[in-house]
């Protein structure tokens, strides 16, 4: 099942495998595909606000997370881009793997993908 808009793009937000939703990597852009401005903060706020609609919309929530992956630009904002995640994201926090990439759409600081499991 495929949940959430893809704004136009060709993929989904998010698949729904019986109890598994696959999360689609999400920027820090708005709801018109606008990259937030002010770096990493703002678009790691929003990139986590995007991937917890999606997780919504398939009738999770945030602790169903279970592993995420992040793509930084710059791995010199791993800092920065920890203190905003560490506010979001519940306990027990999820598994991470972060990776610096040599360029995100949108020029972009950062991208978030994600699992959740319900049930788990």
């Amino acid at each position: 099942m495929t949940v959430g808009e893809s704004k136009g793009l060709p993929f989904s937000d998010g698949m729904l495998v019986g109890n598994t939703l696959y999360i689609a990597g999400q920027e820090g852009t708005d709801t018109n595909n606008k990259l937030l401005a002010g770096g990493i903060g703002p678009e790691t706020q929003q990139a986590l606000e995007n991937i917890q609609n999606v997780v919504k919309a398939a009738g999770f929530e945030l602790k169903d997370v279970v592993a995420v992956t992040v793509y930084l630009a710059d791995i010199h904002e791993f800092g920065d881009m920890n203190k905003v995640y560490r506010s979001v994201m519940p306990d027990p926090k999820p598994a991470r793997a972060t990776v610096q990439v040599a360029a995100l759409v949108n020029n972009a600081r950062i991208e978030i993908s994600a699992i959740a499991v319900k049930g788990k």
